[in-house]
């Protein structure tokens, strides 16, 4: 399973949209405002369809805008959780790629912090 984007959440990221570099999952189309879903599996391998938009900032790279807002409050999404997107090679009858998304949460346990995946 390769990572494709990883970061820790922001205020941001929860009351609005996902904000990801273009580049980091592959080629995309180059034009501002276009529209695409991103299909994606959770954990337990629930399907979520996020739109994507493809917006430019005169500060920063070309990047995505995920609307997510239904998976964040189902999963109880909180600031410095971290969000993952895995690109997963599935071979069953014919090799499928699935995009997988996990989330994790830092826990202090015995003195020392861990990552735990985060579960709806």
């Amino acid at each position: 399973m390769a990572t494709l984007f990883s970061k820790l959440v922001t205020r941001a990221d929860i009351e609005g949209c996902l904000a990801i570099p273009a580049c980091s999952l592959g080629p995309l189309p180059s034009q501002q405002g276009h529209s695409m879903n991103m299909r994606v599996h959770d954990d337990r391998g629930q399907e979520w369809t996020f739109p994507c938009f493809i917006q430019r900032n005169e500060n920063v790279e070309p990047f995505l805008s995920v609307g997510w807002i239904d998976f964040a409050r189902q999963i109880n999404l909180r600031i410095d959780d971290k969000v993952s997107i895995h690109e997963e090679t599935v071979k069953n009858q014919e090799t499928t790629t699935l995009i997988r998304i996990q989330v994790e949460r830092k826990l202090r346990v015995f003195g020392a912090d861990i990552w735990a995946t985060v579960k709806n």
